[in-house]
């Protein structure tokens, strides 16, 4: 063997991997330098505006088959939109914010009590997710305060359905741990939904930047899609990752019409960004 040779190689090799540019860094460093400090609302408000037209695309967060943390801000589906959002909302609020504390606002946000421990610490379920990070201190759910209505998840679909998602097609013992989380979530009594028949008559009190999810009556699911509330030419609305736009897009329907043209809507839940005090 040409020891010469293989040496040259394998350092062209290695100097080409390290010369690759990371693009999710470069758009974070992007973000934090043109975002304005502000209250949080409003910080939720700029990050959405500023992924406005980023494709849509799901499953972004289970090519691996390893679980670990994703960082994908080229491709967006609703879920990974608004927790990129709040992350980088809460990193600009850093006193030295940067793309490592992005990392680790990121990872507290979508991960159970923000650690990595395979696939069922990730929070799949939104009533997880709200739960989870209500009692982090992230966010707070208003929905109550907004005059919501009490409501009782009944989850099943991941467990019942485990084929249509590799993790657990793949490992039997994650289906029963999953099972335990679904059961966990429908023992809760501490969920509480705005029907869609009374959005209208609350939407003066949901403010831009707040966190919209709607609920669904699709047996098994809890809630179908993650928003973000944005009061835009006197029309509350939202900003999300449309499937149907395949885009990230300030919806054109109000809220309120939305809700009512999506048959399995049920009505909304409203999570509230906290500021971060770090």
């Amino acid at each position: 063997m040409n020891y010469k040779l293989f040496f040259i190689l394998f350092t062209f090799v290695c100097s080409s991997a390290y010369a690759q540019p990371n693009p999710d860094r470069a758009i974070v460093g992007k973000y934090l330098q043109s975002a304005t400090k502000s209250a949080i609302d409003s910080e939720m408000v700029q990050a959405a505006l500023f992924f406005s037209g980023t494709p849509y695309v799901a499953g972004t967060l289970d090519r691996d088959s390893v679980e670990q943390l994703v960082v994908n801000l080229r491709e967006l589906d609703c879920m990974t939109l608004v927790e990129n959002c709040l992350a980088l909302s809460r990193t600009i609020q850093r006193p030295s914010p940067d793309y490592e504390s992005y990392e680790q606002e990121l990872q507290q946000i979508r991960y159970r009590n923000g650690f990595i421990n395979g696939y069922v610490s990730r929070l799949h379920y939104t009533s997880d997710w709200i739960f989870d990070n209500a009692g982090k201190g992230i966010i707070e759910d208003v929905t109550y305060a907004l005059g919501g209505r009490k409501y009782k998840p009944n989850v099943f679909f991941m467990s019942e359905n485990y084929q249509k998602y590799p993790h657990l097609a793949a490992d039997s013992s994650a289906v029963q741990q999953i099972a335990l989380v679904e059961q966990a979530i429908n023992a809760r009594n501490n969920y509480y939904y705005i029907p869609k028949k009374e959005i209208a008559q609350r939407q003066s009190l949901i403010k831009s930047g707040d966190i919209i999810c709607f609920t669904t009556a699709i047996p098994g699911l809890d809630i179908s899609h993650f928003a973000i509330a944005y009061w835009h030419k006197n029309q509350l609305t939202f900003i999300h990752a449309s499937s149907t736009a395949k885009k990230v897009i300030i919806n054109p329907e109000s809220l309120n019409d939305y809700c009512n043209a999506i048959r399995s809507c049920t009505g909304i839940m409203v999570l509230r960004p906290v500021n971060s005090n770090k």
